[in-house]
């Protein structure tokens, strides 16, 4: 599997994880509190096999901002939560530097 695939994955379960955590109730929902488990699992499993190929540096800048920027827009879209200007231009900024340091090149082993 392509690393790059593979770390899109990890943040796409880590996304959904994140966004059961809530969904949970601090665990006091069985189907979404399952969802935060296998979510977190399968997340972590996929960022393991990326770091066979990309640095973890890379990996996790990509990780944390894609991952942020995700549960933002989750955030909005199923929690009804409120996005100021400022608060998009934050996460604007951080995708940007994801793109910044990707286009450096992502070292692989």
């Amino acid at each position: 599997m392509n690393p790059f695939v593979s770390l899109l994955l990890a943040i796409l379960s880590e996304v959904i994880a994140t966004s059961s955590l809530k969904a949970s109730a601090g665990f006091s929902r069985p189907l979404p509190s399952l969802l935060v488990v296998a979510g977190y699992t399968v997340a972590f499993y996929l960022l393991s096999i990326t770091l066979k190929t990309i640095s973890i540096s890379t990996a996790y800048a990509i990780w944390s901002g894609l991952g942020t920027a995700g549960v933002v827009i989750v955030g909005v879209v199923l929690f009804d939560e409120k996005l100021t200007v400022v608060q998009a231009t934050g996460i604007a900024l951080i995708v940007f530097g994801v793109v910044i340091l990707n286009s450096a090149g992502a070292r692989t082993h």
